[in-house]
């Protein structure tokens, strides 16, 4: 019932409708992208800089001539998978903070909470290009730096959530049941915090996408793996002559973050009661 008057509401909104496609085309190009495109997206397979819509080669090639559609294709794989592992990362560490730092309160909460606010005082972007420098560039390093300044922002986010339920009466009824506080968090409270957390997730991994595209493109990105971010930097240098070496993943990059942002918006509206009824008042 609920999952399908959920979904229905989703896909009835232009925007979640619009954002949900723009995404199943990106993952279907990352799923298939072997069958696509087979063969190693790195190796030289004709002349190079040919225009896109040449013969066998819809997205031309580069100055090296690698088929600029190889790259797009499994660099998709590279972006989403960094993507939802990050988003993941900062999503779990984030909760788990968040909760305990609601739930406890006091100086709990307060140790949490200035430990949170050092990561906040740091710029984001520096301090993921200061990982990935010491650590070396890999998908790992790259991985942990954007779960590392995505947390906190989740964890604020989860701990107002529980501030404001934790006095609920459904809470101190499990709390005189002799229910443990783990189970409390866990079972009675965290299941009402998921609607903001879904959202969040949704725009965050939209970040993700970005922060790997800017790493990459300054040169840290993982040289085992092709990415929208190396191909765009790539091409910087030959923008006049070969334009479509950096349009071609950089529209990669604007379709899936903007349908990010679309299915972000539209599961916001979607699984806010409380909004739905003001927008149809």
């Amino acid at each position: 019932m609920n999952h399908d008057r959920f979904l229905t509401r989703l896909l009835r909104q232009p925007a979640g409708a619009i954002g949900a496609l723009m995404l199943l085309a990106i993952a279907v190009l990352a799923l298939g992208a072997h069958w696509f495109y087979p063969g190693d997206p790195w190796a030289m397979v004709t002349d190079p800089n040919l225009p896109p819509f040449s013969p066998g080669f819809p997205l031309g090639t580069d100055m090296l001539g690698r088929d600029v559609a190889a790259g797009v294709a499994h660099g998709a794989r590279v972006s989403l998978l960094i993507g939802i592992v990050a988003t993941a990362v900062a999503v779990i560490v984030g909760t788990v903070l968040g909760a305990v730092a609601g739930y406890y309160g006091g100086w709990v909460d307060d140790f949490i909470m200035r430990f949170t606010e050092i990561f906040q005082t740091i710029p984001g972007f520096l301090l993921a290009l200061l990982m990935v420098a010491i650590f070396g560039p890999s998908m790992y390093s790259i991985v942990g730096a954007i779960g590392v300044i995505s947390w906190p922002s989740v964890a604020r986010l989860v701990r107002a959530e529980f501030l404001s339920l934790r006095t609920r009466d459904f809470v101190k009824a499990a709390v005189l049941g002799g229910q443990s506080s783990a189970r409390i968090v866990f079972r009675q409270i965290l299941p009402n915090t998921l609607s903001p957390i879904v959202v969040a997730a949704s725009l965050m991994m939209a970040t993700a996408i970005l922060l790997e595209s800017a790493i990459s493109f300054l040169g840290l990105g993982d040289r085992s793996m092709i990415s929208w971010g190396f191909m765009i930097g790539a091409g910087r240098t030959t923008l006049l002559q070969s334009w479509w070496l950096s349009a071609v993943p950089g529209v990669a990059i604007f379709i899936t973050v903007l349908g990010l942002n679309l299915l972000g918006d539209a599961l916001n509206q979607a699984l806010s009661p409380r909004r739905r009824q003001g927008g149809n008042a």
